[in-house]
């Protein structure tokens, strides 16, 4: 299995930006379709946005589509998400997910195969 590093949390204003960074090892990194899932205080974990294998398909949830950019590079094995506009409500934890089917991104799941360790994203008024 792949193993999965998060980076690039913090703290943000309300229409504040981040760059949340994943770095991969341990596997072939382009078999695995990638995900960003965030978990905020009391709720459950939910789909965020997700990137096939090869950058050309992308999926988002609605209520990120349009302010949030997932991207990979596979070269580098890593996947980001640029995250622009921040809400309160984008406040959680966030964690990078893979899976080696396209399942999970498609019907924008959270049973991944493969999680980091998250990485705390608290965006302030």
């Amino acid at each position: 299995q792949v193993q999965l590093v998060e980076s690039g949390g913090g703290l943000a204003q309300a229409g504040g930006s981040l760059r949340l960074s994943c770095a991969a090892s341990g596997d072939t990194f382009n078999v695995y379709a990638m995900a960003w899932l965030r978990q905020a205080p009391g709720k459950e974990r939910e789909f965020v946005a997700g990137i096939g294998w090869k950058d050309v398909s992308t999926y988002y949830a609605d209520a990120v589509k349009g302010r949030f950019t997932i991207s990979r590079d596979n070269a580098k094995n890593t996947v980001d998400l640029q995250m622009n506009s921040l809400r309160l409500e984008d406040t959680g934890v966030y964690y990078c997910a893979a899976d080696r089917t396209l399942l999970q991104i498609e019907a924008r799941r959270t049973d991944f195969g493969s999680w980091g360790q998250g990485t705390q994203v608290t965006v302030s008024s």
